[in-house]
């Protein structure tokens, strides 16, 4: 038995095995203010095959994700010169594409929302496991490795949705669309009129293997961002059991 990065600010302590270690070197940027759970994150990451980068504060971390190719951003929202809210909202427009998970203290609902409406994949508060951290990065990697280029479009009610360029479009009207909301768009195509449940949706979307312990409010808000983008679009609400696409 091996532990990973020790016991750390931040962190809940498990014993990882080895079988855990993963075989890929995928670079992240890890953006984060305080020393203990900075250090903390990259023996983590390192130990699980990645290849961390990190920085202070979020203006060297802008400039870093700016300057470089990262398969993920790791952002920390409380930072001592800019927030990552703002890091994560201008980084968001110069490259649209990239890979953000927030990391923060600040668990309040309307804080998850302003994270994923700048732009955030996902959100993770503290402290956190790390055993939930690792599957939320996994997740994030799988889809960005999965989607690009690999997908037929297919249709969704009025939209034609083009999995490659990452965009719906309907007659002239074109709305950019992020790689997890093309998975939610295709696996609602795919089950039409049968009821998606929020399990399923963490399992084929987020790439989770065990969900019993993830907050499916998550699912809830990229939901009620979707219907925001194509309310024509009808994603039926469940109550109870999830959610149905009536095509």
């Amino acid at each position: 038995m091996v532990k990973a990065g020790g016991c750390r600010l931040g962190f809940q302590c498990e014993t990882l095995t080895l079988d855990t270690v993963m075989e890929t070197k995928a670079p992240i940027l890890v953006v984060e203010d305080e020393e203990a759970i900075r250090s903390g994150l990259c023996d983590i990451l390192t130990y699980h095959g990645y290849v961390p980068t990190a920085v202070e504060n979020g203006n060297d971390g802008l400039r870093r994700a700016l300057a470089g190719s990262y398969a993920l951003v790791l952002l920390d929202i409380m930072l001592p010169d800019v927030s990552g809210f703002d890091v994560c909202r201008a980084l968001r427009v110069e490259r649209p594409q990239q890979a953000v998970l927030m990391l923060t203290a600040r668990g309040a609902e309307e804080d998850v929302v302003r994270g994923f409406r700048c732009g955030a994949d996902d959100y993770v508060t503290k402290p956190f496991s790390v055993s939930e951290l690792m599957a939320r990065i996994e997740a994030i990697l799988r889809r960005t490795g999965g989607v690009r280029g690999s997908a037929e479009p297919f249709a969704f009610g009025p939209w034609r949705i083009d999995p490659t360029m990452l965009m719906a479009s309907r007659g002239a009207q074109t709305l950019a669309l992020s790689r997890r909301e093309i998975d939610m768009l295709a696996l609602f195509a795919r089950e039409r009129d049968r009821i998606v449940s929020r399990r399923t949706l963490l399992v084929e979307v987020w790439g989770m293997a065990h969900v019993d312990r993830i907050e499916t409010r998550t699912v809830d808000m990229h939901i009620a961002k979707l219907r925001k983008k194509m309310a024509d679009a009808t994603i039926e609400t469940v109550r109870g059991e999830g959610y149905r696409f009536a095509g």
